[in-house]
């Protein structure tokens, strides 16, 4: 006979991969799916110092939405990327193009203040905000 705790491996695996299974059923996201949506234009957003445009930051930006909801990202993308834009500049003036801009923190920071930009112009069609090229050129 086996006490409580049982030493049956097959027992554990099985209440393993019950948790497992349970812990991902929750999550409705994995039954969607995503259209990616390029925005047309690159951003250019200068960084200036004193009266000076010392650099410029470029950013590509995509959009991930809903399966069949790409047409309403076009039906706004001037909103959009005003959103954006507003977003990349404010990035820029607390410094998130100075120095290293390319840390894992200082792009999940861009990102995620992109991402609210898109929400608030698209609601919950938006997933994620993706940044598919970013540069910096210094004068």
């Amino acid at each position: 006979e086996m006490g409580p705790c049982g030493d049956d491996p097959n027992t554990h695996d099985k209440g393993d991969d019950t948790i497992a299974l349970i812990s991902e059923k929750p999550n409705p996201a994995s039954n969607v799916t995503y259209d990616y949506v390029k925005l047309n234009n690159q951003f250019i957003v200068p960084m200036i110092k004193g009266d000076v445009v010392r650099s410029v930051a470029i950013v590509a930006l995509s959009i991930e939405v809903k399966a069949g909801t790409s047409d309403k990202v076009y039906s706004v993308e001037a909103r959009l990327r005003d959103s954006f834009l507003q977003a990349l500049f404010d990035h820029a003036s607390l410094g998130g193009f100075d120095g290293d801009f390319a840390t894992t923190e200082n792009l999940l920071r861009m990102r995620r203040s992109l991402k609210q930009s898109a929400v608030a112009v698209l609601g919950d069609l938006v997933n994620d905000v993706l940044v598919t090229d970013i540069a910096r050129q210094d004068n």
